[in-house]
């Protein structure tokens, strides 16, 4: 609770909330760059920059905007880092399974709001107090893993809404990332979408939905090369990226964007 509370203080002194009315709502073929590790190259010419919102500085997320970029701040929303400065406030009985290969990380039970929601409300408003436009919150697919709880889709999208309205009362935009089976029952409450290797694993199409409503795709491939996936992703006009898993300061290879609907 006391670390909390220190993040709320650091919010309050650092900026007010931001307005609901100008929420960032990027549109398909929005250029990016994504780095979650190491000092943040600041040199790339994109126009959205999705950075670590405990790891990076204030200084640097300022560094940002005045050169002209958009600022989505990342934190996972659906399970527990042991590495995080907010850690020793999550209760044992919220922490479940491991996830696979990610050491000191495990799943959330995100149908527990009544506790988990004052420690993400804390992440929200440091969002805000750092001067992040948005975040990408992570893991919010739980249901569909192995985490140690019996979660339902219910719990999901009851537990995904709440975020997305919750960022949006802080004028924060938020973005849907890996929750392929809920886009239909979200698209409306999130302004952009986040996807990693939905070219491998056939599941672009699922993401249509935002397309259609003019919203941002943002796509990440770690495997396949530009040769083989810009052809067959040409008319999608999702923001594609091709990363390493690091997610370390690589330049931001895409693919170029066909505009098919009229925007």
């Amino acid at each position: 609770m006391k670390v909390i509370v220190l993040l709320l203080l650091f919010a309050s002194l650092m900026t007010p909330a931001q307005s609901q009315d100008n929420i960032w709502q990027p549109r398909p073929g929005t250029t990016w760059q994504w780095q979650l590790q190491g000092d943040i190259n600041t040199s790339y010419a994109v126009q959205m920059y999705d950075i670590d919102l405990f790891d990076t500085s204030v200084a640097t997320i300022q560094t940002l905007h005045d050169k002209g970029h958009v600022v989505i701040c990342y934190f996972s929303a659906g399970s527990f880092e042991d590495w995080r400065p907010d850690a020793s406030i999550f209760p044992a009985a919220v922490t479940g399974n491991p996830l696979d290969d990610w050491p000191g990380e495990a799943w959330l039970d995100i149908s527990n709001l009544d506790v988990l929601a004052p420690i993400m409300k804390a992440r929200l408003d440091l969002a805000v107090a750092k001067g992040c436009a948005g975040v990408e919150s992570d893991n919010v697919d739980g249901y569909t893993n192995d985490t140690g709880f019996d979660l339902t889709y219910d719990d999901q999208l009851t537990y995904n809404r709440w975020l997305a309205e919750q960022a949006h009362q802080r004028g924060l935009s938020v973005g849907l990332k890996n929750d392929t089976d809920q886009v239909l029952d979200l698209v409306d409450f999130f302004d952009w979408s986040l996807v990693e290797e939905c070219f491998e694993y056939d599941e672009c199409e699922a993401y249509f939905p935002f397309i259609e409503a003019g919203k941002a795709v943002f796509a990440v491939s770690y495997e396949f090369p530009p040769d083989e996936v810009c052809p067959a992703v040409a008319a999608l006009q999702f923001s594609w990226l091709f990363k390493s898993f690091d997610l370390n300061d690589e330049p931001p290879i895409t693919c170029p964007v066909f505009k098919w609907y009229p925007f």
